[in-house]
């Protein structure tokens, strides 16, 4: 058994394509957790979408023996994370199991908006910080002078920088040494009653839900009765253990490891992230310390294309909390697609991540809503109501005010696209723009923007702009007056609820005509003329027309008087006449996507 001061728990931070999923790849292989014949990339990242798309999206703890040069024997559990913005929720829960961090630099591209973000982050939960610096290997790269923007700029400690280059294996020896020599061994005492923190858990529907949890104090072992203490409710314990590529069953669980905990729980609304788990006969004093709660700042609606799968994705939503715990939603209804869910996201790229999940891992075929904010919305009776679904939206006359959430973005670029991105800002209705130079060559851009502007395809189009060497962070700042309208979409005369948008009245009438022009390519034609507008209140700011499909009444009519030519022609006009005042036009799920992908870009 390993001593509690050969312990160590640390993370992997970095911004988004450093190389964190890649140096977690060489330090299970230096730890010999895997054969060569065994190995693959992205050994933690064992999601399918994850390995396409070449990111992490949840971050993943496993437990590595390490023999040092001192001969010791040491326990090291490596968490790695993901690097985008919108998950960075994630990061702070990886954090809360750990008391240290190694801060993964790029030697070609140095300090980004994330490396700064997650910086921060480690910083608030206290942890030890080693700056590594990665793709020492690349023609691009300066270690030296990204080791004094470290430094410099950072702050911390030169002599703890290790430089590497995880891509070759050069210099990842080095690393370990630094863990067992800088990084605290964790505290606590094996005798005192058991307190665990649940970080993250997943559903198995053989054994249950799988708990992964930090333990503080105590000790927990299969036969046990444990208690969470935000529903009292226990269970009997089946299994505890390890992650080391696969769950490795151990006799115990003690103060300071990170492992997994089975307990035969069916009931997926028991577990939740950041409770406390304890023993019923020995209970702790009082919970841990949990995580924030995580603002959603996207909101979308998600519906079944089949009505028959409202039960299957009510059931799949509730396992994907389970793992996905900065997701949230509640139950919501359309005239046009039936019952659903609405649905509130950290960023566009978790709705994405999200909406693959459900189709992949759950085999359904889902049709979302366009994205929307949080407005705050005060009414002349001085009440302020949420508003985060245009259905909800009250009469305009009943409106004194609207207040939209600003956020703060930082953008790190190469100075010569300055302009470009400049341009797209002020498109984008930004405000207080503000630069400087952290480094030669490199400008860092800040500007306060509209949240609405920023969710659909600003992220695309500021990496064309910037060639992909734009990198953009966000943080949330306040709320602020602004002139918005409801975008109502009319198919045939009919409003379509779940077309609804909000928008800003200087852009009301674009989005109004580049959702007609989307649909009218979209909707099949029919027997008679199909009407496709954008309306805000009474009043039409955009149309476009679907032609009706003529039959050809003449075929028989070989030569003949002309007016009984004309009857049958007045005959099938009056016929498409009646046809319109009852004919009712099926709208195609891909037209609500496309109407989403235009605004995306």
């Amino acid at each position: 058994m390993v001593q509690l001061k050969n312990i160590r728990n640390f993370s992997i931070i970095a911004h988004i394509d450093h190389g964190k999923s890649t140096l977690a790849d060489r330090l299970i292989q230096l730890c010999g957790m895997v054969t060569d014949r065994e190995f693959q990339d992205q050994l933690l990242d064992n999601m399918e979408i994850e390995r396409e798309r070449g990111i992490t999206i949840k971050s993943q703890t496993i437990c590595l023996p390490y023999r040092a040069k001192d001969g010791q024997e040491y326990l090291l559990n490596l968490v790695d994370t993901p690097g985008h913005v919108d998950f960075s929720y994630e990061v702070s829960r990886a954090l809360a199991s750990c008391e240290g961090a190694l801060l993964l630099v790029d030697a070609a591209q140095g300090v980004e908006a994330q490396t700064l973000a997650n910086l921060y982050l480690a910083m608030e939960h206290d942890l030890e910080i080693i700056p590594v610096i990665n793709k020492i290997d690349l023609p691009a790269a300066d270690p030296e002078a990204i080791a004094a923007q470290i430094t410099g700029d950072l702050g911390l400690e030169g002599e703890r920088i290790r430089k590497c280059s995880a891509k070759t294996g050069l210099g990842v020896d080095t690393i370990l040494e630094a863990v067992v020599k800088y990084l605290p061994p964790p505290q606590g005492d094996p005798e005192a009653p058991f307190e665990a923190l649940i970080f993250d858990a997943r559903y198995d529907s053989f054994r249950g839900t799988i708990i992964s949890c930090r333990v503080f104090q105590g000790r927990v072992k299969a036969g046990d009765t444990i208690l969470f203490l935000s529903n009292n409710a226990t269970y009997r314990v089946e299994e505890v253990g390890f992650f080391r590529l696969r769950s490795v069953p151990q006799p115990e669980l003690t103060a300071g490891q990170v492992g997994y905990i089975i307990a035969g729980i069916k009931n997926i609304g028991d577990t939740r992230a950041g409770d406390t788990i304890t023993l019923r006969e020995r209970p702790c004093a009082k919970p841990l310390p949990g995580f924030k709660e995580a603002r959603q700042v996207v909101f979308s609606s998600i519906y079944p294309v089949s009505t028959d799968d409202y039960e299957a994705l009510a059931a799949a939503m509730e396992k994907l909390t389970l793992n996905d715990a900065a997701l949230t939603f509640q139950k919501d209804s359309s005239t046009a697609l039936g019952f659903g869910f609405r649905c509130g996201f950290l960023g566009l790229l978790h709705l994405e991540v999200v909406q693959e999940r459900l189709e992949r891992e759950f085999d359904l075929s889902l049709i979302l809503t366009v994205p929307s904010v949080n407005y705050h919305v005060y009414l002349n009776d001085g009440t302020m109501i949420e508003v985060d679904n245009p259905a909800y939206f009250p009469d305009p006359t009943r409106i004194d005010r609207i207040d939209e959430p600003y956020i703060k973005a930082t953008i790190l670029m190469p100075e010569r696209y300055m302009g470009g991105v400049m341009t797209l800002c002020m498109e984008r209705r930004g405000v207080n723009t503000n630069h400087h130079y952290p480094m030669p060559g490199r400008i860092e851009f800040t500007c306060e923007l509209p949240l609405a502007e920023v969710i659909y395809d600003f992220y695309d189009r500021l990496k064309s702009i910037t060639q992909g060497y734009g990198s953009f962070d966000y943080e949330l700042m306040d709320y602020r007056e602004s002139d918005l309208v409801k975008l109502d979409i009319l198919v045939n005369g009919e409003k379509v609820d779940a077309l609804s948008q909000l928008v800003h009245r200087n852009g009301a009438r674009a989005r109004g005509l580049s959702t007609c022009e989307r649909l009218k390519e979209e909707i099949p034609r029919q027997m008679f003329k199909i009407a496709i507008q954008a309306a805000i209140g009474g009043g039409i700011v955009a149309r476009s027309n679907i032609s009706a499909l003529r039959k050809d009444v003449l075929a028989k009519c070989y030569g003949g008087d002309i007016s009984r030519k004309r009857k049958l022609l007045e005959k099938q006009k009056a016929g498409k006449k009646r046809m319109k005042t009852v004919g009712n036009v099926e709208i195609p799920q891909s037209a609500f996507l496309a109407v989403l992908k235009s605004d995306q870009g």
